[in-house]
């Protein structure tokens, strides 16, 4: 019996909370604060992914005088996966390029998911525990 290694679909959170590139940061960083949330994405009008808002953004965003908003601070054109592809490849891209999440986008740049450093500790936990690593 061959064994099916987990996708990024298998890993990734699907009710994620999202951002315009227009809003205020103060906004989203509130967003952020009540969630717990470490990194939101930002969608155009089409809900297409533009951007990531990251805590680390918001934070640099504090020194400036003047009101901010999430297209002045957020990274744009993201580093993204498919929800098909290896896990294991998602959590390399992130321990390669030091980042904390990928957003998960369908072939027309459509935002469906997350993965996060917190969904790869949850597998890691898991794997310690020796129990299933699927759900």
């Amino acid at each position: 019996m061959k064994t099916r290694h987990p996708t990024v679909a298998d890993v990734m959170v699907t009710a994620v909370i999202t951002v315009r590139a227009n809003e205020a940061v103060k906004a989203a960083h509130a967003d952020m604060e009540v969630g717990a949330f470490r990194h939101l994405p930002v969608l155009d009008e089409r809900g297409r992914l533009v951007g990531i808002l990251s805590d680390r953004d918001v934070l640099r965003s504090v020194t400036k005088p003047k009101a901010v908003l999430v297209a002045d601070i957020m990274t744009r054109d993201p580093v993204t996966v498919r929800q098909d592809q290896p896990a294991h490849l998602a959590a390399a891209i992130m321990l390669d390029r030091k980042i904390g999440s990928l957003p998960v986008v369908d072939d027309d740049g459509h935002l469906i998911g997350l993965v996060t450093q917190t969904d790869f500790l949850d597998v890691a936990r898991r794997a310690l525990l020796g129990l299933p690593l699927l759900p």
